[in-house]
């Protein structure tokens, strides 16, 4: 099992005050396209940006003599990994997109808050929709279906790469959630995107400003060298 690393309280404050949709456009910048996870949206308790370090979770496709309710008390099973999970991370888990059974249900949700994992990340459901509410777990998913996750998946094994609503997944890279959905940063470009994001925000803020003037938007948005030369001089701030 792979170690979960440390993530640097600036780095985490940085990411914390930047949109996913920033990023997206700093990562694309970086020849990242595959970086938004197709069907994690906020479902519960999901009302402001998070930031951790990735803790993954695969599921493959439901196999009668492997995916039963015994399987539950396996060393390697959810429990097993829900007990394995620092303080801190995001739980991302690989449902294959599979909407027929929810991954996990209040009482998991509620032992995950209860050990200080940050939020929960799957492009599959979840079941007990208004008891996963009130364990304050924050929840991005693409719904809730009443079977539990035998009746579709097996669960394989944690903290490997994985497949993410259609983005690789590695532990210890960087996930990010807000209303736009989830965003991955990969482990080696997490601090150089820190140090672009506030950057991207400031620009953009001063663009959105002058839009308000009136200002057209081709060479503004995105600016040409003599609106980056006016943003630069009005600012003080490299564009």
């Amino acid at each position: 099992m792979t170690d979960v690393l440390p993530l640097d309280p600036a780095i985490k404050a940085a990411l914390e005050a930047t949109t996913t949709a920033t990023l997206t456009t700093i990562l694309l910048k970086k020849g990242l396209r595959k970086t938004w996870m197709a069907g994690p949206m906020p479902f519960t308790n999901a009302d402001r940006r998070l930031v951790g370090r990735a803790f993954t979770l695969r599921f493959v496709p439901a196999r009668e003599d492997l995916a039963t309710p015994e399987s539950w008390s396996s060393p390697r099973s959810t429990r097993g990994a829900i007990e394995a999970m620092p303080e801190g991370v995001i739980a991302v888990v690989d449902a294959m997109g599979i909407q027929e059974a929810g991954i996990f249900g209040d009482i998991l949700c509620a032992r995950m808050r209860k050990r200080g994992v940050t939020a929960l990340v799957t492009d599959g459901v979840v079941r007990d929709a208004a008891g996963v509410e009130d364990s304050q777990l924050p929840v991005w998913c693409s719904g809730a279906a009443a079977p539990a996750s035998v009746a579709a998946l097996t669960f394989v094994n944690w903290q490997e790469p994985i497949g993410c609503g259609g983005v690789a997944v590695f532990p210890n890279d960087v996930i990010v959630v807000d209303g736009d959905g989830a965003v991955l940063i990969p482990q080696d470009l997490v601090e150089v995107v820190a140090k672009l994001a506030p950057e991207q925000e400031h620009l953009e803020g001063w663009i959105m400003g002058e839009v308000e003037k009136g200002v057209p938007l081709p060479g503004l948005y995105p600016p040409n060298a003599e609106t980056k030369a006016r943003y630069e001089k009005e600012t003080g701030r490299k564009a």
